[in-house]
């Protein structure tokens, strides 16, 4: 898969233009709930999008991504913005070789719709979320494709692309909540391609989650 994505870097932000809407709200939206000054990872970065989203609340954010491609791509876009809180490293996001608990916050955007076996994925994500931490999980709704994107769709799947798994809000709120790691909140980000914008707060030493006037409805 990596083969693919390193393929498609440098082309990777003119698709993603044509859902533009729902990502950069789905990463604003993001970046609201990271605490400031917080640790932060971000998984199957891509191209960043969510990572410069996050830098400009958070403490530090290490960037990461299974793609070379991809990570030089944002790389790129860190240094024309000139941050300095912003790190990259190689990273599967099934297998993290961080310590657990290390990070206040976690991001992995759009990536849990494309594995097989997304709970690996996401049981990985909640290890290194420190306790009173939180998870975010935006992943496209697949299931709630309007007509007039399925011919984007088309086209990714011409060019070798394919994804494992047509979530709606409902059945993506019941796959995250059959882990039984915590609470889940899932808000739904219209557009094209909506974006199902998941969290999970990991209780703190007090066994209470963060509470926060950014809680999800």
């Amino acid at each position: 898969m990596s083969t693919f994505w390193d393929r498609w870097a440098v082309l990777y932000d003119c698709v993603q233009r044509t859902n533009r809407r729902a990502n950069d709200a789905a990463a604003a939206r993001a970046a609201e709930l990271i605490p400031a000054g917080a640790k932060v990872l971000d998984c199957a970065a891509g191209t960043g999008l969510f990572s410069l989203a996050a830098a400009e609340r958070a403490g530090s954010v290490l960037c990461t991504d299974l793609s070379e491609g991809m990570l030089k791509q944002a790389k790129r876009k860190v240094e024309r913005r000139g941050l300095s809180n912003v790190a990259f490293a190689r990273r599967d996001v099934t297998a993290l070789p961080d310590p657990e608990g290390l990070f206040d916050a976690v991001i992995a955007a759009n990536v849990l719709h494309l594995l097989p076996e997304p709970e690996r994925a996401v049981r990985e994500l909640w290890r290194v979320t420190a306790p009173g931490g939180r998870l975010i999980l935006p992943t496209y709704l697949q299931g709630k494709i309007g007509a007039a994107y399925g011919a984007v769709i088309r086209i990714y799947h011409g060019a070798g692309f394919h994804y494992e798994h047509a979530f709606t809000p409902e059945t993506y709120r019941r796959f995250l909540e059959s882990l039984e790691l915590g609470r889940v909140t899932v808000e739904v980000i219209p557009g094209r391609l909506p974006v199902g914008l998941a969290v999970l707060c990991r209780p703190g030493p007090s066994g209470e989650a963060r509470s926060s006037k950014e809680e999800m409805i």
